[in-house]
C-alpha cells in the first residue's frame, strides 16, 4: 500500500536511518551493550546486530565492540554515531518547525459529543475531533504532519485504521523542499488541507498536481477551540 506521511530520516548509500534506528543507537549508548539494548527495545539480538551492520555499511563505524576482559566487554558509540544522532535531531527539529507553521483550520458547529470527542460539521463534511468541553461553533486545527495521504484504490477500510477522519480530494499544489514537500489537497472546504510528506514518499505515491488522493487523520490529532467569528 502506498502511503505518504511525514517523518524524519537521514539517508546515505540507499540506507535510511529513521527514528527506530535512533532508538537502537541510544539504547546501546545507555546500556553499554547491544544485547541489553535489543532486549530493552523488545527486539531480537540477531535483528539488532544485522541492522547495525547495515547502518555501518552506509554511514561508517557506529558501534565499538569490546569483547571479554574483567569488565565483561560491551559496546559504545563512536564519534561518527554521535555526529549522526546530532544530525538526526537537527533534521527532526527542522521538520517539526515546518509542521508548527503548516496547519489547516476548519470551523463548524458541534453536532454530537461522546466524552471529549465530538463531531463537527465543516464545509468539507463531518470531522471527529478532540474538544474537552463546550458546545456551539468551534475552530479545528489540523497539523500537516498528522495527515496521511493514500491512493484511493489502496486505502485501508475504516475497521483497519485508527484514522477516523477520511476525505477524498485532489492535489492542488505541491511545495517541494530538499527533504519534504507540503501538499495542498482540495477536500471541499474554502481552504485546502495541508499535508507534509517526505520527497521519497511523494515519489512512491506518484503525487502530482490533480492527483486523486485520500487524506486521513486521527480524531485525537484534531483539536478544537471555541470560535467567535470576527470578535477581536
Amino acid at each position: 500500500m502506498a502511503r505518504a506521511q511525514f517523518d524524519a530520516y537521514i539517508r546515505n548509500d540507499g540506507v535510511t536511518l529513521d527514528a527506530s534506528d535512533v532508538d537502537l543507537l541510544r539504547a546501546i549508548d545507555r546500556a553499554g551493550s547491544l544485547n541489553t539494548a535489543a532486549a530493552e527495545l523488545d527486539r531480537s539480538y540477531a535483528h539488532a546486530q544485522r541492522r547495525i551492520v547495515e547502518l555501518e555499511d552506509a554511514f561508517g563505524a557506529l558501534v565499538e565492540r569490546q569483547r571479554g576482559g574483567s569488565g565483561g566487554g560491551g559496546s559504545t558509540l563512536t564519534g561518527t554515531a554521535d555526529d549522526l544522532l546530532a544530525a538526526f535531531e537537527r533534521t527532526r527539529t527542522g521538520f517539526e518547525g515546518v509542521a508548527d507553521i503548516a496547519e489547516t483550520v476548519l470551523t463548524g458547529p458541534i453536532t454530537a459529543r461522546d466524552g471529549e470527542l465530538v463531531t463537527v460539521e465543516t464545509d468539507a463534511g463531518p470531522v471527529r475531533a478532540l474538544v474537552p468541553d463546550g458546545d456551539g461553533m468551534v475552530q479545528l486545527s489540523i497539523r500537516a504532519d498528522a495527515v496521511t495521504l493514500t491512493d484511493p484504490d489502496d486505502t485501508p477500510v475504516p475497521e483497519h485504521t485508527s484514522a477516523r477522519n477520511r476525505f477524498r480530494g485532489t492535489v492542488r499544489s505541491i511545495a517541494a523542499g530538499e527533504r519534504i514537500a507540503r501538499v495542498a489537497v482540495d477536500i471541499g472546504a474554502d481552504d485546502p488541507l495541508l499535508a507534509l510528506v517526505t520527497e521519497d514518499s511523494r515519489e512512491k505515491l506518484g503525487l502530482g498536481v490533480d492527483s486523486d488522493v485520500v487524506a486521513s487523520f486521527k480524531a485525537t490529532a484534531t483539536r478544537g477551540t471555541p470560535f467567535r467569528g470576527g470578535e477581536g
